[in-house]
C-alpha cells in the first residue's frame, strides 16, 4: 500500500490590493511575497506553505497599505 503525503494548508491569501510597493511584505517573507519589475507584491500561490504562516502573517500586518488580506482555510 502507498502511503500519499497530503499536505493542509491553513492559511491563503484572499487578495492583494492596493499595493503601493513599499516592500515590507516581501522584505519579512519572501517565500510568500515577491515583487515583480514595478516593485508590487505578487504571490505564486494563494496558500501559504506549511512552515511559513507566521512570517507571511507578520509581513501582511507591516503593509502600510493594508493591502494584504490573509483568511484561515476551513475546509
Amino acid at each position: 500500500m502507498n502511503a500519499e503525503s497530503i499536505t493542509i494548508f491553513k492559511y491563503r491569501i484572499v487578495t492583494i490590493r492596493r499595493c503601493c510597493g513599499y516592500g515590507l511584505c516581501a522584505t519579512l517573507c519572501p517565500e510568500v511575497f515577491k515583487l515583480d519589475a514595478e516593485g508590487l507584491v505578487y504571490v505564486e500561490s494563494e496558500f501559504i506553505p506549511v512552515g511559513f504562516e507566521n512570517e507571511a502573517k507578520d509581513g501582511a500586518a507591516a503593509c502600510p497599505a493594508e493591502a494584504i488580506i490573509i483568511e484561515t482555510v476551513t475546509a
